[in-house]
């Protein structure tokens, strides 16, 4: 195998530090992160290192390798920090990138082409979203590449067959215990019929002890958490798995065609990513013919085994990224080679409309970002101005390669205006997200003090954004259709609208006196992104 450019690498480096550390704190926590951090912090709090829960209550549909890391590092930088809790995944995500880069000059024997495709998935959209986000998607198929990285190793130059196939079992089921079989069925499957096709198991004969142990240690490493869940907590534990597999086939039910956009997804690298998956066209004028009739299986396989399941979201698209990234680039790389010399309009014309859009949108900004931004960038005319003369500058470049037909200059520019957004762009998040009536529920601490340390509940179901912000488990009145009166003659009920009907028919003949709304929503009432799911009305009550 050819050696990693160490060149190369520190260049990888960087530009993850770049897109994928930098403002980890400039966007407000989801719900999807609010459970995670809720999670990781009652395991620092509660210790329910094992038997997880969020808000007190049993939190067994994720297995917890990525909340343990996640409260490790909160333990070490701060609980209540963004950047503590989002770090591990953006470590992840490096070693994501770094992975794949090896993988690819594995099979291809090419530096420049492996820092290629690394470079798209990098900058691929879907990736940039999970990995400076608390989601537990990047760890699981972020430990699934390592596992396959050690499979392609095993099948090609391996001389250490016992060691790759032991770290191949060790680091599936690091990739199970941190979101059960999804990478297993959409990342590791599809590789392994891709390679299979393409490049055969060759040696496996002698392979088959190793192979069969490396088996039994990512079972029972896949396994133990579940059983010894289901152990001690089984009828919490059946519970849940009567409403995960219910989500299956009732919940985001979507038809088999729903994921054909899915090129859409490596955002920057739309049209490259389209023009990439016409194998008729462009399997003749790659450079390997072999990787590239992999990567195209890989990524078709990988939409193909998740279109089956009537599920779907856009966001289980993210492990076709990742061969979707090798795919893009070996069209990339013959645009590097050849696109001076093309003479069809029809084949330029998805190199100009695709880089021409991309420079455009530094020559546009500044002018369109005032516009959108108006007021709101007072107290940030400095990250407003920085990236205005930065995107001009990249869009100039981007613009002045383009038209010299240097495509190897355009998207390394456009690289850099990737870099830009997240290093200039971030900071101007909250002008976008006004909303003058906000209240954190944190605040809720302070009024609780200020009246004797009174009890507070929720009426309904709890909101795990809120959750975190008040920094405890809220004990909730109504599960499950019943409804628990507190004994203490006077305490705090948080109400939701959606339950505000039935709040007044259980407390009619209570004293009920309106404290404040906590608003914890980024946009305005009355504007079409404020969820009532994100605030509470504050409701005191006397027997």
């Amino acid at each position: 195998m050819h050696k990693p450019d160490k060149a190369h690498i520190i260049l990888l480096v960087f530009t993850c530090l770049g897109i994928f550390f930098v403002n980890l704190d400039a966007i407000y926590i989801n719900i999807m992160e609010a459970r995670n951090f809720v999670t990781a912090r009652e395991m620092l709090v509660d210790d329910h290192w094992i038997l997880t829960t969020l808000n007190g209550e049993p939190r067994y549909q994720k297995p917890p390798l990525p909340t343990w890391i996640t409260a490790i590092s909160a333990a070490a930088f701060g609980m209540k920090s963004m950047i503590a809790n989002r770090l591990p995944a953006a470590i992840m995500s490096l070693i994501l990138v770094l992975t794949f880069y090896k993988t690819v000059l594995r099979l291809g024997k090419d530096q420049g082409f492996a820092f290629v495709a690394s470079l798209v998935l990098a900058t691929s959209f879907y990736v940039i979203f999970s990995g400076r986000n608390g989601q537990w998607d990047i760890f699981t198929h972020g430990f699934m590449i390592l596992a396959t990285d050690r499979i392609v190793r095993l099948f090609t130059d391996s001389k250490r067959i016992w060691t790759d196939s032991l770290l191949a079992g060790i680091f599936i089921g690091c990739s199970f215990m941190s979101k059960g079989p999804v990478s297993l069925y959409a990342l590791w499957l599809p590789f392994m019929i891709a390679f299979g096709w393409t490049y055969r198991f060759k040696g496996l004969r002698k392979m088959w002890l190793p192979l069969l142990v490396s088996t039994l240690v990512a079972i029972v490493l896949s396994g133990w958490w579940y059983a010894y869940t289901y152990f001690f907590d089984r009828e919490a534990v059946e519970m849940i798995t009567r409403r995960e597999t219910a989500n299956w086939t009732g919940y985001n039910v979507r038809p088999f065609y729903y994921y054909w956009s899915f090129f859409t997804q490596s955002g920057l690298w739309t049209v490259p990513a389209f023009v990439g998956l016409l194998f008729p066209y462009l399997k003749d004028k790659v450079w390997d013919k072999q990787l590239y009739k992999f990567s195209f299986i890989w990524t078709i396989a990988s939409v193909v085994l998740l279109s089956v399941i009537p599920e779907k979201k856009s966001r289980y698209l993210l492990p076709v990224l990742i061969p979707l990234a090798l795919n893009t680039a070996m069209y990339l790389e013959y645009l590097f080679r050849r696109f001076a010399l093309v003479k069809n309009p029809w084949e330029k014309l998805p190199v100009y409309l695709h880089f021409g859009i991309v420079g455009s949108i530094g020559f546009l900004f500044p002018l369109g970002g005032y516009l959108l931004l108006g007021d709101n960038l007072d107290g940030q005319w400095f990250w407003f101005v920085s990236l205005s003369i930065a995107l001009l500058i990249i869009g100039w470049m981007i613009w002045k390669n383009l038209l010299k037909k240097n495509v190897r200059g355009t998207f390394y520019w456009s690289i850099g205006l990737i870099i830009a957004v997240m290093c200039l762009g971030l900071p101007l998040a909250n002008t976008l997200t006004v909303n003058p009536e906000f209240r954190s529920l944190e605040e809720l601490n302070q009024w609780q003090a200020e009246n004797d340390d009174l009890p507070v509940y929720e009426f309904g179901g709890f909101t795990p954004e809120l959750i975190w912000a008040y920094g405890n488990p809220i004990p909730v009145l109504n599960k499950e259709g019943t409804i628990q009166i507190p004994e203490e003659r006077t305490f705090g009920v948080l109400i939701a609208e959606e339950n505000l009907p039935d709040f007044q028919n259980t407390f009619g003949d209570y004293q009920i006196e309106k404290v404040m709304r906590y608003d914890m929503n980024p946009k305005a009432p009355g504007e079409s992104g404020h969820k009532p799911r994100l605030y509470r009305d504050l409701y005191l009550i006397r027997k």
